[in-house]
């Protein structure tokens, strides 16, 4: 049974609803940019674990259908942030936010595109300015694929990505060491389809078993007196769904939620059945086969997490340590007839988002509560910054979590926004805001409006929008749109109204130059992002 309509999900999670008096050591007072200097504190162990493509309901602390106990215990020893976003839900514009702590606007990325070679802040380069020692394993989605970004060194998997002249991930040298004659991609199964497989070759060669594997190693291998920031990021559960069968057989017997279609979805419907189309009705049976090879896919990076946690405890780190996990964004897996991401919806933007902290920063929120203030990845960079003793820019964008935790009734956004470019089709290009109550979506290109009760109405069925009794509610959040998009001028905010756009915009002028533009708008222009062939 789907238990996302609900907050009470476990006995472990609690209300947010209370607050009492106390302090997070090295932490700041609020949620403000107060950029003063702070005393050296004690620094915590920063084990960030992210993956790629799951969804907000998508572990077992909202959802009975997935076994996670490992994740789950970083929110039974922490906090779940119920309403965790992506803003740009695809990979690089994601993870674009998630390394410098501003929202999209500000880096500038609003689409699928290749990220830039250095911005003004980095979140690997201001911890190890801050005394860390820095590593990243897994998927980055950097460009080039190797760069660093203030890493003091990565081992990566890039899901078989070549895009410079050369380059092969650590993962797939490792692979030919391990399983000589062999291919990585023997399942047969492309990167952004929705058929699923099993795996047909070991397990202990699959990329989440190395992604976890090696991150056991650093950790136990790691002797320094510096603090660890490890950034762990599987490439899974992002097609193909390809669990080890022991995986599989885990969730014979288990009750898989089919796909939830809106009264709105059917124009999304009939569409050609290609293994890698971004829109259509395959049947139940289809989209469900799928999701119990998706949720394999998470309980075998569960696994991973619990030899990770397993690690840190056998090496004493466990209790020095802040661990968070998260998704770069969702994967929408049939519902409303859309696969995949780039949408405004639940299965695309929204994420899983859980922080554990030491006992020595104990605050004031129990352990095992739950959230629902609006957060996104862009929080998580000032999150570190604050848990290191550091300052937080005036200018980022992010908010520290740690805020939350230590006065739940701490100022804090209103709302968050979500965006993306052009993607898989014209219409496909849309701005959203969500305060996690109700969520209004304005497509640029049509000028089509979207108005969603997130309280009554998760899954997001009924579009409000139309409807006479919902005009005030959907005149506040349009009235709010435009003085989200005002800033970016004319071509978007007009006499105090919102303007349809016939171009798309995918880099802002924000983005950091460098030599690389020309030819990223070149490239943009000639793979029109939204065609099948560009892997997003």
């Amino acid at each position: 049974m789907d238990k996302d309509n609900s907050l009470d999900r476990r006995n472990f999670i609690k209300s947010s609803a209370f607050a009492t008096a106390g302090l997070f050591i090295g932490g700041k007072a609020n949620a403000s940019k107060v950029n003063e200097p702070k005393k050296k504190s004690r620094q915590p162990h920063i084990i960030f674990i992210m993956t790629d493509q799951q969804r907000g309901d998508a572990f077992g602390c909202v959802n009975n259908s997935v076994k996670t106990p490992h994740i789950d215990s970083i929110a039974n020893q922490g906090v779940l942030f119920y309403n965790g976003y992506s803003s740009v839900p695809s990979s690089t514009p994601a993870r674009a936010g998630l390394l410098t702590g501003f929202s999209p606007w500000n880096h500038g990325l609003l689409g699928y595109g290749r990220m830039a070679r250095r911005y003004k802040y980095e979140m690997p380069r201001m911890l190890r300015d801050l005394g860390y020692y820095t590593f990243g394993i897994g998927k980055m989605h950097w460009y080039p694929q190797k760069s660093l970004h203030g890493f003091n060194g990565t081992l990566v998997d890039e899901s078989g990505r070549e895009e410079q002249d050369g380059f092969v991930s650590d993962y797939r040298d490792w692979f030919k060491l391990n399983a000589p004659g062999l291919h990585p991609d023997a399942t047969g199964i492309g990167f952004n389809e929705h058929r699923a497989g099993t795996y047909k070759l070991r397990e202990d060669v699959h990329p989440t078993y190395w992604t976890g594997q090696t991150a056991v190693e650093l950790i136990e291998n790691y002797q320094l007196d510096n603090p660890l920031f490890l950034k762990v990021s599987f490439a899974r559960p992002h097609s193909p769904y390809d669990p080890p069968r022991r995986y599989l057989d885990m969730y014979k017997d288990v009750d898989i939620p089919a796909p939830s279609i809106g009264e709105w979805a059917g124009e999304f419907a009939d569409f050609p059945e290609t293994p890698n189309a971004a829109f259509g009705d395959f049947g139940k049976d289809h989209a469900i086969n799928s999701r119990r090879h998706y949720y394999a896919n998470i309980t075998f990076i569960d696994d991973q997490v619990g030899h990770i946690i397993k690690a840190l405890k056998k090496k004493g780190m466990y209790d020095d340590a802040i661990i968070c996990f998260t998704s770069d964004h969702g994967d929408m897996l049939g519902d409303h007839n859309h696969w995949r991401k780039t949408y405004p919806y639940e299965g695309s933007a929204r994420v899983p988002f859980l922080m554990k902290w030491p006992e020595w920063m104990a605050g004031n929120v129990e352990r095992g509560t739950t959230m629902t203030q609006p957060v996104e990845l862009r929080d998580f960079l000032p999150t570190f910054l604050d848990a290191a003793g550091g300052d937080i820019p005036d200018d980022m964008d992010g908010l520290s979590l740690l805020s939350l935790v230590r006065n739940p009734r701490n100022k804090w956004r209103r709302y968050i926004d979500l965006e993306h470019a052009t993607a898989y089709s014209d219409e496909n290009y849309w701005c959203a805001l969500t305060d996690g109550k109700f969520k209004y979506a304005w497509y640029f290109r049509t000028g089509k409006e979207e108005l969603f009760d997130l309280i009554n109405d998760r899954n997001e069925l009924i579009n409000l929008a139309g409807r006479n009794q919902s005009q005030s509610e959907l005149l506040k959040w349009r009235k709010a749109m435009v003085e989200h998009l005002r800033e970016r001028g004319e071509s978007f905010v007009k006499d105090n109204k919102l303007v349809i756009r016939e171009e798309t915009l995918l880099y802002g002028p924000n983005f950091p130059e460098d030599e690389d533009l020309a030819e990223r708008q070149r490239a943009a222009q000639w793979k029109k992002i939204h065609s099948e062939s560009y892997k997003v």
